[in-house]
């Protein structure tokens, strides 16, 4: 690693730098070099309005969570059960899952994603942002105590870039 202070090339790992002892543990978390860059590590998710989701039970039938989702043109429906998240439904995977096959006796849980990856409400858009590009995803839950409290969606984080903007 680069000390960020005297530019010596230290060991992976080390705490401090071998050469001018500057602190190495926070050298490798991004810094905001602009307001921009600034607004998107520093404002909540709950800033961006996330919608209440629609959602539907692990047991339910396929067909009946594909019309939900026709019906209210929405991209994804979480799946709850006693109150806990326990997946999500998106379209990818209708599209994958379910593109040769007949929906009869098919139910939410056989085809979900099982442990979406969520966020919380005071997470940041960067954060939000990097979730989705790592993990290919274009809507995550919002979770508080393994509680559904809301959905955000790409769209939604790129409404927000454009108003900093």
């Amino acid at each position: 690693m680069i000390c960020p202070v005297c530019k010596h090339d230290n060991l992976e790992g080390l705490d401090n730098c071998e050469n001018c002892n500057a602190d190495l543990r926070t050298a490798d978390i991004p810094q905001p070099h602009n307001a921009f860059e600034s607004r998107l590590m520093t404002d909540h998710i709950s800033e961006l309005s996330p919608r209440e989701p629609f959602t539907v039970s692990p047991d339910e039938p396929i067909a009946s969570a594909i019309a939900l989702m026709q019906r209210e043109r929405i991209g994804c429906v979480p799946v709850i059960s006693d109150g806990d998240l326990v997946g999500i439904f998106t379209e990818r995977d209708a599209l994958l899952k379910l593109a040769t096959r007949s929906l009869d006796g098919i139910t939410v849980k056989d085809v979900m994603t099982p442990d979406p990856v969520a966020l919380r409400r005071e997470d940041t858009p960067a954060v939000a942002l990097h979730k989705m590009a790592v993990g290919g995803f274009r809507h995550i839950p919002l979770v508080e105590e393994g509680r559904l409290t809301g959905i955000i969606s790409a769209r939604d984080i790129f409404r927000h870039v454009i108003s900093i903007l």
